[in-house]
């Protein structure tokens, strides 16, 4: 049963400036999995973007927005092995989500050059 939706729409400039600009934002936003990801990608900006617009989304559809017990940078958005993206969570905020029930997250990227977005479902099983 679907629990819970999520959307979230950013510019990628406002990403950029603050992971390329902002001492210590990239690592409290985004988990080092992501990082090494993002870096090795020619638009690097736009997959931040994204998976930074997935955390937002995510958190709107656990329906409280953040947290305590969760931190952005353990919800974490990685590709699989044929590409689609998913997500996971680490430490302290594995704990409390897994504390809520078993969950399915299904998560949908977007990105242009100026602009990304994200959908995410949440369902209970």
């Amino acid at each position: 049963m679907i629990t819970g939706l999520g959307i979230d729409l950013i510019e990628v400039e406002r990403v950029a400036y603050r992971v390329g600009k902002k001492e210590g934002f990239r690592e409290l936003v985004f988990s080092t999995s992501e990082i090494e990801y993002c870096e090795s990608k020619a638009n690097k900006y736009e997959h931040y973007a994204a998976r930074f617009a997935a955390k937002e989304a995510f958190f709107k559809a656990m329906g409280t927005g953040w947290v305590n017990g969760t931190a952005f940078h353990e919800v974490q958005v990685l590709n699989n092995e044929i590409g689609r993206p998913e997500i996971s969570f680490l430490g302290t905020t594995a704990e409390t989500i897994a504390s809520m029930g078993p969950l399915r997250v299904t998560v949908s990227l977007s990105h242009l050059k100026t602009i990304a977005s994200a959908v995410v479902i949440i369902e209970s099983i």
